[in-house]
């Protein structure tokens, strides 16, 4: 793998100013925080390891010191989300981070006083998380996760340089991910029918609620005898990557994902916000909420840098030639 990116300046001095952030918090106490997330449970080796532990830690927050974490994963199901985030309200954490948008949605359903920061959720104010982003008003606030269907128009302008002949588009959603605070569905602008249209793109669009109903879309696919796969993402999917990224490759289709978990796994091509910044970016929310900020005063963050990602191995595998000036853009290249 290559990336691209420039090194991040000025660790020095946010590493000096740890001791301070340490000092402001009250001695002696413990604060609890709640991690809610609809993936399996990490091993004990990987805890503590991830973007999100350790920007807590360089804010000066030690799990086992001056704070506790309670970990409440779905396993893969998202339907405990309801009973793991009313776990989490009994056990009176001080702060739920929560992952996803049904991570979210379910720990806004359980609790409107115990502050939750969320991370990686496309469409906070129609989910009924938060009344508006620069004023989210109650007790739920985060990062958001892509800009609105403009992301969309622009993962498809990039995956169209590099399958130009592709005209029948496969796009993967799972509605149930996108359920709103009140009980509703909310069927988002993520569907990119007008953009797909203007990049000579027909697009059919297919649901999946569970892991059984794969085989039936991916032999839906075939049968409408699609050139191309796509999706943003989603847990459901995000779970299933491997499966997905071996239909398309052993059927011969271009694939574009809104992650760049998928392209890691072997997809085509990914356009998306990097984890590896919005994750730290969501803990310093945290930060601010353990030391008395209120999350209705914290504006909703939306990312800044999206990272283009291309396996150069799928492409040619496909016999696809990845135009130079797109590669050169190319956030990292998988070889």
């Amino acid at each position: 793998m290559m990336d691209r990116r420039p090194c991040l300046a000025g660790t020095g001095a946010v590493l000096l100013a740890t001791p301070l952030a340490v000092e402001a918090q009250q001695a002696g106490k413990v604060y609890t925080l709640g991690i809610l997330s609809p993936h399996p449970s990490p091993s004990p080796e990987q805890r503590g390891r991830g973007p999100l532990s350790a920007k807590l830690k360089e804010l000066g927050w030690v799990e086992g010191q001056n704070l506790k974490i309670e970990r409440a994963y779905g396993e893969g199901r998202e339907d405990r989300l309801p009973a793991l985030a009313e776990e989490l309200v009994r056990r009176r954490v001080d702060v739920i981070w929560a992952l996803g948008p049904p991570s979210a949605v379910a720990a806004a359903r359980a609790t409107k006083t115990i502050p939750i920061v969320f991370w990686g959720v496309a469409f906070p104010v129609e989910l009924g998380l938060v009344s508006a982003f620069a004023r989210p008003g109650g007790n739920v606030t985060g990062m958001a996760d892509r800009t609105g269907p403009e992301f969309v128009d622009k993962q498809l302008e990039l995956f169209r340089q590099i399958a130009p002949a592709a005209t029948c588009l496969a796009w993967i959603t799972n509605p149930q991910s996108m359920r709103t605070v009140s009980g509703a569905d909310h069927t988002p602008s993520m569907i990119p029918l007008s953009g797909a249209t203007a990049l000579g793109l027909e697009l059919g669009r297919y649901e999946v609620h569970r892991g059984e109903d794969f085989d039936a879309v991916f032999a839906a696919v075939q049968a409408w005898r699609a050139q191309a796969i796509g999706l943003v993402g989603n847990p459901l999917t995000w779970r299933e990557r491997k499966r997905i990224v071996e239909f398309a490759n052993r059927n011969r289709l271009a694939s574009t994902f809104g992650m760049k978990d998928f392209v890691e796994v072997g997809g085509l091509m990914s356009y998306g916000s990097d984890s590896r910044e919005t994750v730290p970016q969501s803990a310093v929310y945290v930060d601010k909420i353990l030391k008395g900020a209120k999350p209705g005063d914290l504006p909703v963050e939306q990312p800044t840098k999206f990272e283009l990602v291309i396996n150069l191995k799928t492409a040619k595998a496909l016999g696809l030639t990845i135009p130079p000036l797109l590669l050169m853009r190319a956030d990292r290249v998988i070889e």
